[in-house]
This record gives structure tokens, sequence and C-alpha cells, in this order.
């Protein structure tokens, strides 16, 4: 089998097709459906090199169209809206088949120094005192949907480390708060727009499934159609992908069949490096 963070770092390296045309490929897991965080990833990197300054991404905003076949590659459309003084914006198309499967905003920054504060990072315990999520799925037993199992022992290239791992052992309704480690299972190269591409891939792992956190539920019931509709991503500071990021996530909000949940990426230090939000599908099969 082929290393999975191989895999990752084989699908961001897109083809040029055209100056802003690229192709992306999906790796062959076995899933019906595109993994969102690949088509966010890949979008990312497509428009990444369109900017040759040392501008780097500072915010994105997407919208997941319609489900993605990864049996097919994908096509990504990069349109150049702005290049300013200090900033750059770029939008990409993703498209397959001729339709459009998901577009997405993303502004870039020239480096310059300002205002610095953060928010503190969640007292939490450490990477080192959890136990990763594949080993905690098998060691789950009949008490784990086979979804869930098949999600979590999946050849991931991002480990998760969980905190709370109660929510999977019981439907009881909690506030929805949910923190978890993350990191590659190896070290990247010191491309720090690599970095940001595989961040970009992760924060779509696990963020909707807090939604479903008071009800006593997760995505992964057979009687709960789930899908993510848009996604949002700000970069704060530096960091690195293969070194521990803490994941804390929360849901404010779900009605209308529609949950919204945000998190924010601290590193070990503390340092705020990230904020994410989103907003999913989460319908009641009937």
């Amino acid at each position: 089998m082929p290393d999975p963070v191989d895999g990752l770092l084989a699908i961001l390296d897109l083809e040029r097709l055209e100056t802003d045309l690229f192709r992306g490929i999906s790796p062959p897991i076995g899933w019906p459906r595109v993994f969102g965080g690949q088509v966010v990833a890949q979008s990312l990197v497509a428009a990444s090199r369109t900017v040759v300054s040392a501008r780097a991404p500072h915010s994105l905003h997407a919208y997941f169209l319609l489900g993605g076949d990864p049996a097919v590659p994908i096509v990504y459309e990069v349109e150049r809206i702005r290049d300013g003084g200090s900033f750059t914006t770029r939008r990409v198309k993703a498209i397959q088949k001729g339709r459009a499967i998901f577009a997405m905003s993303v502004s870039f920054h020239e480096p310059e120094a300002g205002f610095d504060h953060a928010a503190e990072r969640p007292d939490v315990p450490g990477p080192d005192a959890l136990t990763d999520a594949r080993t905690l799925a098998h060691a789950g037993g009949s008490i784990v949907p086979a979804p869930m199992l098949a999600y979590f022992t999946q050849a991931w290239p991002i480990e998760l480390r969980p905190v709370e791992t109660d929510r999977y052992r019981d439907r009881t309704p909690r506030p929805g708060r949910y923190h978890v480690w993350m990191r590659t299972t190896k070290t990247l190269p010191d491309d720090p727009a690599l970095h940001r591409a595989v961040l970009a891939y992760a924060s779509d792992m696990t963020l909707l499934d807090a939604a479903l956190i008071p009800h006593g539920r997760t995505v992964f019931d057979s009687d709960i159609q789930s899908a993510s509709l848009d996604h949002a991503l700000w970069f704060h500071r530096p960091f690195r992908a293969d070194s521990w990021l803490l994941y804390a996530q929360d849901a404010p909000s779900a009605s209308g069949a529609r949950g919204f949940a945000r998190g924010t990426l601290h590193d070990e230090a503390g340092n705020l490096i990230a904020s994410v939000a989103q907003e999913g599908l989460i319908r009641p099969r009937r």
C-alpha cells in the first residue's frame, strides 16, 4: 500500500493544463464521493500557483455545489479577479463532466506588520495523553457504527487524537463542543504553501459532526443525510501541518436541516494559527 502522506502530496501536485487551468485526481479509496477537504485543498493549490509574489493566502470561502465523482479527474479553472497593492484575489471553479461541482474565492496578502493578539488555546489534555482515533474505533467493537469504523480506520494521511470520546460510546446529548489533535502521519517538505493546503484538507475531516453532538447523533448514522454546503478558512500565523495542532470545534446552531459549526486551530505552543467555519446539511432521512 502506498504511504497515505505520499498519496496526499501526489494529489496536491496538480497538472497544469494551461496558464490558469489545472487538473487533479482523487485517490482510489473506494468512496462514492470526492472528499470535500480534497477539493478545498486542490483549489487552494490551483489559486496559489497563479500568484507569483510573496503573498500568502489569508482567507478562503467556498461552496460545495455537487458531489464529486472520484473516478473522474477534476479540472480547476482559476479566474484572476484582482492584483492590488497589498491584496490579490482569485476565484476557482472545480469542474467535472462539464458542470461546476465547487466554487471558491481566495484572498492573498502581502506580508506586513500590525497589531497582534489572539485567543488562548483551550485547556485540554495534550496529544501524548490521548489515543488515536483508529485505535479507539477498533476498540469500540459492536458499539461503533460500521460507517464510523470504516471512516476512522481508513488509511488517512492525518492522524487524529480526539479529546472527548464518550459521545461515541453512548448517544447522550451533550454541549456541541469537540476537540481533536491532528497532524500528518509523517514529516512534510519545508514548503509553507503545502502546509496550508494540507491544513485546508484536514479542516473538513471532523467539523460538521460537531453540529449533531447536542442531539446525540453523528454524521455516520444511517438515518442521517449529511453533506458540507460551504467552508471558510482563515490563516492567522505560520505553522507546520506535520506538528500537532489542536482543532477546537463548536456548533452554536442547527435548524432547517442545516448545522453550523466553527473551529480554531492552535499549535502546541498555544499560538492561534487558523479559524474555520462551515455549514452543512444534516437532514433526517425519511
